[in-house]
């Protein structure tokens, strides 16, 4: 039987997949910011307009936490519409942290879609935006060796210790992992006819086919 639903990968960079439940899910992430100018009917909107009307409007200064995607549409850099500040977890004390040991982060709790939730937010004017995007790379680097070595030492093993710190990034990262491992030992003890390859590679030589043809 077919599946009902076939798992779609982030966007993993500044872009969404809106085909994506993780994209989807990560666009709901909230920011901290503030109001530039009056924001008409948006009060109720943003859970500022306890019993008022859909129609109230959010006055200029007001402290927000705005969902991603409607920061995204509102951001203007020409009309100064809403300001965004960055989340703890992204800023220099934080990003100090990351450049010390970054394998010592438990990135659930700060943030489930760290990587993809960071890429989203250089599409603001930040002047931290290099360092932003540089911590992100660098943490992805020196976490991603401890992943994969961890999902392939913890064959058919309680692994919910092991992946209870990791992002939703590097949890599919993990499964990917110990899939593949499965899969070479069903292969080697003669209960697999062939080796196929990765969902993950798969997307990656699609993806690459595409970018060649435009």
């Amino acid at each position: 039987m077919s599946e009902a639903y076939f798992p779609v990968g982030p966007g993993l960079g500044p872009e969404e997949n809106f085909l994506s439940l993780d994209d989807i899910l990560m666009s709901q992430e909230k920011l901290p910011g503030r109001a530039e100018s009056t924001l008409p009917r948006l009060a109720f909107a943003l859970g500022q307009g306890a019993g008022a009307g859909s129609g109230d409007s959010i006055p200029e200064g007001s402290k927000l936490e705005i969902p991603l995607w409607l920061a995204k549409g509102l951001h203007d850099s020409k009309r100064r519409i809403i300001s965004m500040e960055l989340p703890k977890i992204y800023k220099e004390a934080w990003r100090t942290v990351f450049s010390a040991d970054a394998n010592v982060v438990d990135l659930h709790k700060m943030g489930p879609y760290y990587y993809g939730f960071g890429s989203q937010l250089l599409n603001f004017d930040n002047p931290e935006n290099p360092e932003i995007a540089q911590t992100i790379l660098q943490t992805f680097i020196s976490r991603f060796r401890r992943i994969m070595d961890s999902s392939q030492n913890a064959y058919n093993e309680d692994t919910s210790a092991l992946v209870a710190r990791l992002d939703e990034l590097e949890r599919a990262l993990f499964r990917a992992g110990q899939k593949g491992l499965n899969d070479f030992q069903c292969w080697e003890k003669g209960q697999a006819s062939q080796i196929t390859a990765s969902s993950l590679v798969q997307n990656y030589g699609k993806r690459k086919f595409t970018d060649m043809d435009g």
